[in-house]
Formats: structure tokens, sequence, C-alpha cells
């Protein structure tokens, strides 16, 4: 999962951001949300991974936060 999400965004481009749905879309290969949403989980803490080995942020509302203890929507953007 965390190839995925430096995948997306790599083709998203410098400075732009995802959303964890957004990896587990692409992983589910489906927009069918009884099929994504189980992987929500696994993509957060893909993402939360990838935090702690430097190489990407979580954001909300523009600042980079702490994921792991926000509330509500995140987004993923390479550092």
């Amino acid at each position: 999962m965390s190839k995925t999400i430096l995948r997306l965004l790599e083709e998203r481009g410098a400075g732009k951001t995802i959303c964890p749905s957004e990896v587990a879309r692409a992983v589910a290969g489906s927009e069918t949300r009884s099929a994504w949403e189980p992987l929500m989980e696994e993509a957060r803490e893909a993402a939360f991974s990838l935090v702690d080995a430097g190489q990407i942020v979580v954001t909300q509302k523009g600042r980079v936060i702490d994921g792991r203890t926000a509330k509500g929507p995140i987004r993923l953007r390479l550092k």
C-alpha cells in the first residue's frame, strides 16, 4: 500500500495532496464503497509508516499535523 501512496503522490505532482480513500480505491480497483472502505485503516497505517520514514506528511486544512491524533479528514503530501 505504501508504494501506491507514493505512486499516486508522484502522479499528482509536487505540493499536491491525496486522500487516503484514493489509495484504498486504487488498491481495491473499484469505486464501490463496499470494496474500498475495508482498506481505509490499512491505507492510513501505511501513510503513518511513510510519515515515520520521513517520506510524506499528513495535512489537514493545509497544515501539517499528527495524523494519528487527527479528527476528521486528512490529506497526504510528499515531504
